[in-house]
């Protein structure tokens, strides 16, 4: 059997992009989407390659970019749209293969083995797809090619989007002369924890990883050490499989906060909240949860704080009620009582329901009938139509996030 032809395809800043698309005359613009400035949520979801120049990038509050660029073009982010225009994307992907994973709402995976006869070359295969996709949507797309997906999303990111083709391939034959000399945290899967965990034993490059013995890293990180290696060495034995993309393996939501939270009591008020959206999302998939995460980042930018935890529900479950217990005791025992800025929550673990789990009568019973009429009354009459009385107080999220997506307007 011959190589696999594995596409990442990267879309150019993506939201940014979509914006200029919409509006032409934004064209040659520093243009950075955000949320409202004068919230937290005023910060930079994406930012054109003319923002770019001046040193925007995403993830940077709106004033600092604000004061990098005076005259960088603020715009609001529009959901629904960007998801309208990654469908109109995959559609044409699928005029090349039925083979499509979505990544993210900006990459997809694209398994293009066998196909050489039909479409010609992957180099052939590659213009087309960039060529196609600017034409009918005006958006700029890089592709990274390699053997399997890890070459391919490191193909795009570290070399794909800096060269003026917009595509480059690694494969297993000249991975290791391209990426040994790049810095550590070039490598897929090493985040600022793991960079800094790995320069305190003097790896500084994927070189220097890759040279290290495999079962070091396993004694050291366990399962997380052996995959680290086998990036090092550009092996992958994951595949694109379209049916991934269905086997959803948890539900989560994450904010990032209007204000500092300092208050246990409001940050506790936006965490039950967050667990009823998880819950509710979750109920929708007709699954329940056995591991709840609970992600908390500090306020401070210069010197970060927070935490990341994890710890198994008493029984699987899809209900506030029974979640949230959790949730509130893993947030009591690793809060360091500093400014909150952040918070995240995830059900992980899911299986699907049956009612056998639950004794007819039961509390437990009697809670998700509960959660499960909450939910048919707001698809019936509207998210806001009912909610807990809390949700009034001061610091709740509920109203002010009610009808977004992904946090913002849609």
């Amino acid at each position: 059997m011959g190589k696999k032809v594995i596409f990442l395809a990267d879309m150019e800043s993506f939201y940014a992009s979509v914006e200029t698309a919409r509006n032409p005359s934004l064209r040659g613009k520093p243009v950075a989407v955000c949320g409202d400035p004068a919230l937290r949520h005023g910060i930079i979801l994406a930012a054109s390659r003319e923002a770019k120049a001046y040193g925007i990038k995403t993830g940077q509050p709106a004033w600092e970019a604000k004061r990098m660029c005076p005259w960088v073009v603020f715009i609001h982010p529009s959901m629904q749209t960007y998801i309208d225009y990654s469908i109109r994307i995959t559609r044409i992907f699928e005029q090349f293969s039925d083979r499509i994973l979505p990544y993210s709402i900006d990459e997809q995976f694209l398994d293009l083995t066998g196909l050489e006869n039909i479409f010609g070359s992957p180099h052939k295969i590659a213009a087309a797809l960039i060529e196609l996709v600017w034409e009918e949507t005006g958006i700029r797309c890089r592709i990274g090619m390699g053997e399997n997906p890890l070459q391919a999303k490191m193909a795009c990111d570290c070399f794909a989007k800096k060269t003026s083709g917009a595509f480059f391939e690694l494969s297993s034959n000249n991975y290791a002369f391209y990426t040994r000399p790049l810095p550590i945290k070039s490598l897929f899967g090493v985040g600022h924890r793991m960079e800094r965990n790995l320069n305190r034993i003097g790896v500084r490059t994927i070189g220097h990883l890759a040279a290290l013995p495999r079962k070091m890293l396993q004694r050291r990180w366990g399962v997380n050490g052996e995959v680290l290696w086998l990036n090092a060495h550009g092996i992958d034995y994951s595949t694109v499989d379209p049916d991934t993309a269905h086997e959803q393996k948890g539900v989560g939501h994450t904010a990032t906060l209007p204000r500092d939270y300092r208050r246990q009591q409001e940050i506790e008020l936006v965490l039950l909240e967050m667990t009823e959206e998880v819950c509710a999302r979750t109920r929708r998939l007709g699954k329940i949860g056995a591991t709840v995460h609970l992600y908390c980042k500090g306020a401070d930018f210069n010197n970060p704080t927070g935490f990341s935890r994890q710890k198994k529900l008493p029984e699987s479950t899809a209900t506030a009620a029974e979640v949230f217990p959790t949730v509130r005791t893993l947030f009591r025992q690793h809060w360091n009582r500093m400014p909150v800025r952040a918070v995240g929550i995830s059900l992980t673990g899911l299986t699907v329901y049956s009612q056998l789990k639950f004794s007819f009568g039961s509390c437990y019973r009697q809670e998700e009938i509960l959660a499960k009429t909450v939910d048919m009354v707001r698809e019936r009459f509207g998210k806001t139509c009912l909610f807990r009385a809390s949700s009034l107080k001061p610091g709740a999220q509920f109203l002010q996030r009610a009808g977004k997506i992904g946090g913002h307007d849609s």
